[in-house]
């Protein structure tokens, strides 16, 4: 064997060496206990001079006598704010990295005429985009990644912020099925009315093909307006297991997306509900929970005119349950500033919602919302343990996160934005 060979050979072990520890079965069963900070477990009272305990990735005690097992990394929170990582419920993240490159874009299906209905946005996830790494620094570990367009634009996943392949990610593949109630253009369609009938159609061919499978199969049946793919992934909808998140700004759009919810008996979200404020007692009155945010106060578009930065606090007031999402123009929050959700939360405190509501807004209320919160959203034994210590309140601007963990392992590296 050669000299030059043997030292390459020595050279690749060294690296191995190095790196191997980064993926040991021992790194990742570490025991980790975060003590003596002012814990926001979310769903309990703060806890003042609190421990989370973690093992094997998952959070095993939460309190302020718990003990800590010897040989565990202690993270000393001493004068810092504990919280469960946050949720960002309308994102892009990983579908797309630059808006202005095709090839970049996996959050839109072209289906057939405007229904998408059985497209997975997290089937087209990329685990190595840049932006993911800005975003979990800032203390968002845990996203909603949500498909784009058209009348029916698919299903949204949940994944988690953390390193390795896709499949490592997701949480959920399908939370919810993306539709459009406010945006005829959107959804290929001319009029507003047209809309609502196309849906209805969809609703009612979703049925007849669910008691008519075998003649469909057979072709002995009428053609319907969506594909066989498509109907099957509106069962779902139809039978109230999939809730359906409408796209609607307007006040009179989100009444119409009530009275459909309403005749077919669908489980709905409002998604964007900029004039939702107007309908809350109606909202409330029907348990629909709203997705909204709080940054702007400036109408973009005839469907926004009554927006105003008081809509989530208003909606909470009313006792409608509330998740905060970007709302900025230009969908800049939906990928590379998602990580910005937190300062929504900020701004909803400032015109009105209790900070304790707004941290509810971006932690366990979208993770009831989307059926993970049995694994994230909270600090309680049993969940995964997605936990941030930031230096003072999470949704003041100076405010930094200084330990950032994601399923039980800390995140620090630097990013494409730190470099």
């Amino acid at each position: 064997m050669s000299g030059m060979r043997m030292n390459r050979l020595v050279a690749a072990a060294a690296v191995a060496a190095l790196v191997a520890p980064l993926a040991t079965p021992a790194l990742r069963a570490q025991t980790i206990a975060i003590t003596g900070g002012k814990v926001y477990p979310v769903s309990g009272p703060v806890i003042e001079n609190g421990t989370v305990l973690i093992e094997n990735g998952r959070i095993t005690a939460v309190g302020s006598n718990v003990t800590v097992p010897a040989g565990a990394r202690r993270i000393d929170a001493t004068g810092k704010w504990v919280t469960p990582g946050l949720i960002n419920s309308g994102t892009v993240l990983g579908l797309q990295e630059i808006g202005a490159v095709a090839s970049t874009r996996d959050a839109a299906a072209k289906g057939k005429d405007g229904i998408a209905a059985g497209f997975r946005a997290a089937d087209g996830l990329n685990p190595e985009s840049m932006l993911i790494p800005p975003t979990r620094k800032d203390g968002i570990t845990t996203v909603v990644i949500l498909p784009q367009g058209g009348l029916i634009a698919g299903q949204a996943g949940v994944i988690d912020l953390v390193s390795g392949t896709a499949s490592d990610m997701l949480l959920r593949p399908s939370v919810a099925m993306l539709g459009e109630v406010g945006d005829a253009a959107q959804a290929q369609l001319g009029a507003r009315g047209e809309l609502i009938a196309r849906l209805r159609e969809l609703f009612e061919d979703t049925r007849t093909y669910q008691h008519t499978r075998t003649a469909f199969e057979r072709n002995q049946s009428r053609p319907f307006v969506a594909t066989r793919l498509d109907l099957e992934a509106m069962i779902p909808v139809i039978e109230g297991r999939l809730p359906l998140l409408v796209a609607a700004d307007k006040a009179s759009d989100i009444d119409a997306a009530l009275t459909l919810a309403k005749q077919y008996n669908l489980k709905i979200m409002i998604g964007g509900g900029a004039e939702a404020w107007m309908v809350a007692d109606k909202l409330a009155a029907a348990k629909v929970p709203v997705l909204t945010g709080a940054m702007n106060n400036v109408p973009t578009s005839f469907t926004t005119l009554g927006q105003r930065q008081e809509n989530a606090a208003l909606l909470r007031k009313a006792g409608v349950t509330v998740a905060l999402i970007g709302n900025a123009e230009g969908g800049d929050e939906e990928a590379f500033n998602a990580r910005n959700i937190r300062y929504e939360a900020g701004n909803a405190v400032a015109y009105g919602m209790p900070w304790d509501e707004a941290l509810r807004a971006v932690t366990l209320a979208p993770a009831q919302m989307f059926g993970v919160a049995d694994k994230v959203g909270s600090l309680q034994a049993g969940r995964e343990a997605n936990v941030v210590v930031w230096s003072g309140d999470p949704f003041e601007f100076a405010t930094v996160p200084e330990h950032v963990l994601v399923r039980g392992r800390e995140y620090n590296e630097p990013t494409r934005q730190d470099l």
